[in-house]
């Protein structure tokens, strides 16, 4: 173990210190009562004990009543809040309960405490020019007690090494506790103490994943790492598999009959959980019927019922490269409630009369029974759209010009069109990538997109638009996207000048979201389209589920929901429970408790979309590792004092040319200008330029891959 230097015991000794204070903070202690209490005999402890006092009263921490006469500045005080640790800055601060400014807590400062605890914080005097700063006193509620990471076995003990990202500490697993783990494997462990910061934390193997490189034992290690469920309970299949899926000629009449009108579905070549249905017909009067069907998962799953219970956990589906992980159990989603051609199935529907023009006339939103007529591929009705001949082609070519005019409408009304290229990976059954492809969206696309728009948009504004001035609406769960913060606007406004465009940041949302169109119209097609599409998106606000609608400024709808994927979101599943009760008249629920689960949905699916980017970087890495040596060109995709990002133009991999290979110059970091510029040859890497590398070393431990200039 490191000699521990005279500071490092002055520090210590002052945690104790205060400690003592704390216990009794009106009590009054003398040098030597302190010393005592704290066990110290000899005379250099003793004299650490003098220097820890004169720095606590430096810094206000204690105050001297009269001579050699000490207690706690009770002017002081203890915040608390939940640790941040900022991933760009690597610093940590701890968020307020009350709301407060954010306070800086020094990595000496943390105890053993870990980014997402809640804890106790004891704040320091603040000083001139200066981050209010505090230090841990206490870890009230661990946000996280099990971690991933490779078991390491030695005769006499054993350690789970864990990825630094996630944990600085190596965790220490008794012989006892290795719950049959094995030396090399991959394993979760949960802490089961940890008091002391200046040693390993204790704890116990709770799974073993299996062994490193294989394909499941990656994927679910990934899953584990972001806190997501890699296995269903054995109750909740139970639970779903005593359920009656049935339908009685009761229910049938209690519910819309459209089971003789055209009706299908349209989906990804591989999807089996089909939350969405299509019916369009001509109507006597000259209009037409579109309806947007949606399966009905509420009627299935009971409210506080295990299966819901497990439904608000994981709020969401997950998405890994190759495989998902559903937030129903597959008899549920792949079955009962999956919309399958020629089979009557249960949903709730908005039904539409629109004119010629895609004018909304009138709509109705109600339960239903529909039994779709085909289930479509997004390749199948593409061709139908493309060469206008195919089973249902009248019904598909009269959607598709339904949804070009709504888009129309749509982008005149301030719409921003991101429509980002997707990488996909074709994977072999090992789940070893052998090939990359680009996924993007074409008309058969943007016609489902745009009638689940229309369905969102008229659930959101039926329930949350007041019919008469002065009525409050009743609590609604909407999906939420703020405007533009000014400053990132005007920084990424700033970056793209190099690239020769330009960008309006000040003036009415409609004429921002009008420049934003314009500038990536603009760049489709050019090599530095990802890039700048990336770096507009990172200057929007995230879209979140709230109670307190704002509107959703990406889509420029004022009322705007999500009810549409009930299968695999559980915000829908609330918007599906709420319109339930308002339709028949029901009270307006409690909106505190019903913000709390919205916040939780947005909590949960940024984690999934973690996992789901996670994934896709580990098979990136796992692909180009059998590429070592071979020269890509590519564009500087980000910039850190570690080194530079670069994705490669060929497949979209991204890799980082660590600083510390750049051999000819030292360098240093401009955050302001994304660049960093060597100190004697003034040569500049900035973010967007072209650069020429071959892959260096790949990581699948650490999903790294390196890369070195060419």
């Amino acid at each position: 173990m490191a000699k521990k230097t005279p500071n490092t015991r002055k520090n210590e000794i002052a945690t104790a210190i205060i400690n003592l204070f704390a216990e009794a903070p009106k009590k009054l202690w003398n040098y030597k009562q302190l010393a005592h209490a704290l066990g110290i005999r000899t005379q250099a402890q003793k004299q650490v004990v003098i220097e820890a006092l004169n720095s606590l009263l430096e810094h206000g921490q204690l105050e001297q009543v009269s001579h050699g006469k000490f207690r706690l500045n009770l002017r002081q005080s203890y915040v608390t809040g939940i640790l941040d640790r900022q991933s760009v800055a690597k610093k940590t601060y701890l968020i307020p309960d009350d709301g407060g400014e954010p306070i800086f807590i020094a990595e000496r400062s943390m105890g053993c405490a870990l980014n997402g605890d809640k804890v106790k914080v004891l704040l320091y005097p603040r000083r001139k020019n200066r981050d209010e700063e505090g230090e841990v006193v206490e870890v009230l509620e661990r946000a996280k007690m099990e971690f991933v990471g490779i078991l390491e076995v030695k005769p006499n003990f054993a350690f789970l090494n864990v990825d630094r990202k996630q944990l600085t500490y190596d965790i220490f697993i008794p012989y006892d506790k290795l719950n049959g783990g094995k030396n090399g494997q991959k394993c979760i462990a949960r802490i089961t103490e940890w008091e002391d910061k200046n040693k390993n934390p204790i704890g116990e193997i709770v799974d073993v994943l299996g062994n490193v490189g294989d394909n499941d034992t990656e994927m679910h290690a990934i899953l584990a790492e972001f806190g997501l469920p890699y296995k269903y309970p054995e109750e909740v299949e139970e639970a779903a598999n005593k359920i009656d899926a049935g339908i009685t000629p009761e229910e049938i009449r209690k519910r819309i009959d459209m089971r003789d009108v055209c009706t299908f579905t349209i989906d990804p070549k591989d999807a089996k959980d089909f939350d969405d249905a299509i019916s369009i017909r001509k109507l006597d009067t000259g209009l037409w019927e579109v309806g947007v069907h949606i399966a009905d998962v509420t009627h299935y799953v009971s409210e506080n019922s295990i299966i819901e219970q497990e439904a608000v956990n994981r709020a969401t589906s997950i998405y890994l490269v190759d495989r998902t992980i559903p937030m129903l159990p597959e008899r549920l989603s792949n079955n009962i409630c999956s919309l399958r051609p020629n089979e009557d199935k249960l949903t709730f529907s908005v039904i539409f009369q629109l004119d010629e023009f895609a004018e909304l006339k009138n709509y109705q939103i109600a339960r239903t029974v529909i039994k779709s007529n085909h289930r479509f591929t997004y390749e199948e009705a593409q061709t139908i759209i493309e060469t206008g001949e195919g089973e249902y082609k009248d019904e598909m070519l009269k959607l598709n010009e339904f949804a070009k005019m709504l888009r129309v409408k749509r982008f005149a009304k301030g719409a921003i069109a991101f429509e980002r290229i997707e990488v996909r990976f074709e994977i072999d059954e090992k789940g070893k990538p052998i090939s990359v492809f680009f996924k993007e969206a074409k008309e058969s696309n943007k016609l489902i997109e745009e009638f689940m728009l229309l369905a969102n948009k008229t659930v959101a504004t039926h329930i949350g638009k007041p019919q008469k001035r002065g009525e409050k609406p009743k609590t609604f769960v909407y999906r939420i996207h703020d405007v533009p913060n000014p400053d990132k606007l005007a920084e990424f406004s700033t970056f793209i000048k190099r690239f020769g465009y330009k960008l309006k940041t000040t003036g009415k949302n409609t004429e921002i979201s009008s420049a934003i169109n314009h500038l990536l119209n603009e760049v489709d097609g050019k090599k530095e389209q990802n890039l700048i599409e990336t770096l507009a998106i990172r200057s929007m606000a995230k879209a979140i589920y709230s109670t307190d609608n704002s509107g959703h400024y990406g889509l420029a709808f004022d009322y705007y929901t999500h009810f549409t994927s009930p299968i695999r979101r559980y915000p829908d599943m609330m918007v599906h429970r709420l319109l339930t009760r308002y339709l028949t008249g029901g009270r307006s629920v409690d909106a505190a408790e019903w913000e709390l689960l919205c916040k939780h949905s947005s909590d949960m699916e940024q984690l999934a979309a973690n996992a789901e980017r996670a994934s896709i970087k580990y098979k990136q890495v796992e692909y180009m590792s059998e590429r070592l040596g071979q020269i890509f060109d590519g564009v500087i995709s980000g910039v850190t004092e570690w080194g530079i990002y670069v994705e490669l133009n060929e497949n979209k991999c991204e890799g980082m040319i660590p600083i510390r290979n750049l051999s000819d110059d030292y360098y240093t970091f401009d955050e302001k200008n994304y660049c960093i510029i060597g100190r004697h040859k003034h040569k500049k890497y900035q973010l967007g330029d072209s650069v020429t590398v071959k892959i260096a070393r790949t990581d699948l431990v650490k999903k790294q891959l390196d890369l070195a200039l060419v």
